[in-house]
């Protein structure tokens, strides 16, 4: 059994609700967490890490509330946070090791436990280097290895992707997507395209509020026909930027082409186009997504 049950879950920062009547049921799988800086995802992470105490509400690991049982969710948690501090003296294997020693796994098996994180992660040739010499990508996979030290049952991944150059990016979700089975993880992002490939599963927070729990491709469904495409003089495109949800803009040889996020028809000469995800998390939220 493994299952993670949250219950109108809130958080309250002085007079400001940074979480509100949040509920989620979890079994194994990937779960994106999406949603704008700010709408409360990295709250949501801290008290599921047992890092913040929830206002209200309740957080159920395997059936028992984490707050009188919290070690043994602790235990089998993984956790790479957003600000995620390395330690500049140590090479990656000899900061693996500490963290394992840290962490109460048996000296018996720290070293065997690190080599075989270092493969997972694909970083084995890079081990004896020191850290700040490793790039953007690699730090974030030293991350996930330290999180995976325990072979959690729970891992949580908080922004894991910012900052990284795009082919590092898809490197982390490739590998993200190779965790997968029977565990349960939980990647929080702002990026769309960190979920379209990995997620069996979509929750979309704004403003502390679950705005809408889905899949990808029943996101999809649901933005069809709402998606349209345009080619059309300067002046006219930017009346159309003002008025409707642009997703892209590009200039062509016979005019610009706008691909715009709307109910209606927007234009007599637009025509339906097929959505991507991003647009329909832009249909969903009214907002621009992060497009990397």
């Amino acid at each position: 059994m493994m299952e993670l049950t949250i219950e109108r879950l809130s958080k309250r920062y002085g007079q400001h609700w940074a979480l509100r009547e949040l509920s989620l049921h979890c079994e194994p799988g990937l779960l994106g967490l999406v949603g704008p800086n700010g709408a409360g995802k990295t709250s949501l992470m801290r008290m599921i890490a047992t890092l913040l105490e929830p206002t209200e509400g309740s957080i159920r690991w395997n059936g028992q509330d984490i707050r009188a049982h919290g070690e043994a969710l602790r235990r089998v948690l993984g956790y790479l946070p957003q600000d995620f501090g390395i330690y500049p003296e140590f090479t990656g294997r000899q900061f693996l090791r500490y963290l394992g020693a840290m962490k109460g796994l048996p000296r018996s098996l720290v070293n065997r436990r690190v080599d075989e994180v270092l493969e997972i992660v694909n970083l084995e040739q890079e081990a004896d280097r020191k850290l700040p010499t490793y790039s953007g990508g690699m730090k974030q996979r030293i991350g996930i290895a330290q999180a995976l030290l325990n072979d959690p049952e729970l891992l949580i991944v908080d922004e894991p992707t910012a900052g990284l150059d795009p082919a590092e990016r898809v490197r982390f979700r490739t590998l993200l997507a190779s965790l997968t089975s029977n565990r349960i993880i939980l990647l929080s992002t702002h990026i769309i395209s960190d979920v379209e490939a990995v997620a069996n599963r979509l929750l979309i927070v704004q403003e502390g509020r679950v705005l809408a729990d889905t899949t990808p491709l029943a996101l999809l469904a649901h933005t069809a026909g709402s998606v349209w495409s345009v080619t059309t003089d300067q002046a006219t495109a930017l009346q159309l930027q003002a008025t409707y949800q642009v997703s892209t803009m590009v200039n062509q040889m016979n005019g610009i082409t706008l691909r715009i996020v709307s109910a209606t028809c927007p234009h007599e000469a637009a025509v339906v186009s097929d959505p991507s995800l991003e647009e329909a998390y832009l249909l969903a939220t009214g907002r621009q997504a992060i497009r990397v």
